[in-house]
């Protein structure tokens, strides 16, 4: 907790001033797990793009019997699959999904885990009780079991599939909001918004949660990371995206028994969720020394 009240920025709108914005954009790209991060996951966000503009000769799902299994090659620069399909159309396809995915799972988890976080920790009482409690019973499942129990009784799609991811990461995200936040309604800023007759639902607008945004930038993208792996993981298990739609985690499932025949079906889609997973860890930790307060001021940029 003393660490959590030496990083709280003096004044209420520290956190979201120009100057030090710009200040941290720069110390992000000078910092060399965040610049390896950015241009790693360039490639994945490439791919994504790729495929939603359709400027590819083949679609994910479209099969040619004749060339199955090929190697890569001028024509299949990837290689194909066992029903013909273009790989490199396929894995374009899959990081679009499974980004698309994780980012709503995410988007949900966030913005649920955020106010509940703020509830809990600003309000305390009976409100941070009964968050806290439904918190640790979803906390007393493991993470991929639990996606695997909504998923199975859900009609399975896009949106299903995300809100399946969603309900595992919302407690993460109410912890590390609450934590600071307890810290925070302490702080003389807080008190003195408070005297001056604000609401309490305006003080944790205006005034907490802009100083809790820049931990929740880098739980954002390590969660993206969690979010990938466990939309594979679900598709792996056939209760993600449904076929014929592309998925890295089908992907690399179907795989399983042609990876010593065509080892390019199993070594793409694999190195691609890697790159993903890698990449946004690599941000994110760029992200952590970047937006922590004490590390801009001994690089000059607070």
């Amino acid at each position: 907790m003393t660490e959590l009240q030496t990083a709280v920025p003096a004044d209420a709108t520290a956190v979201v001033a120009g100057g030090a914005r710009h200040g941290r954009v720069r110390a992000l790209l000078r910092n060399p797990s965040g610049v390896i991060g950015l241009a790693l996951l360039a490639i994945p966000l490439i791919l994504a793009v790729i495929d939603r503009l359709g400027v590819l000769p083949y679609t994910p799902t479209e099969q040619n019997a004749p060339d199955r299994l090929q190697g890569p090659s001028g024509d299949h620069l990837f290689g194909t699959d066992q029903f013909g399909r273009d790989l490199l159309a396929r894995v374009a396809g899959g990081v679009a999904n499974s980004l698309l995915v994780a980012f709503l799972a995410v988007a949900v988890a966030a913005v649920v885990g955020t106010l509940a976080g703020l509830v809990a920790g600003f309000y305390r009482g009976a409100a941070d009780s009964v968050i806290g409690a439904v918190s640790n019973v979803i906390f007393a499942f493991p993470p991929l079991l639990l996606a695997l129990c909504v998923a199975s009784v859900v009609d399975r799609n896009r949106v299903t599939v995300a809100l399946s991811i969603a309900i595992v990461y919302v407690p993460i995200f109410t912890r590390v909001v609450r934590g600071p936040v307890l810290s925070l309604r302490e702080v003389e800023f807080v008190r003195a918004a408070t005297a001056t007759g604000q609401s309490r639902l305006s003080v944790m607008l205006r005034h907490v949660l802009p100083n809790v945004t820049p931990i929740l930038v880098v739980q954002i993208t390590l969660s993206l990371s969690w979010a990938v792996l466990t939309e594979a993981a679900l598709s792996f298990l056939g209760l993600g995206i449904p076929l014929p739609s592309a998925s890295l985690g089908s992907m690399i499932y179907e795989a399983r028994t042609l990876m010593y025949r065509s080892p390019a079906t199993m070594v793409f889609p694999g190195v691609v969720v890697v790159l993903i997973v890698v990449s946004l860890n690599l941000l994110g930790d760029g992200l952590r020394d970047t937006l922590d307060p004490r590390a801009t001021t001994r690089n000059g940029t607070a």
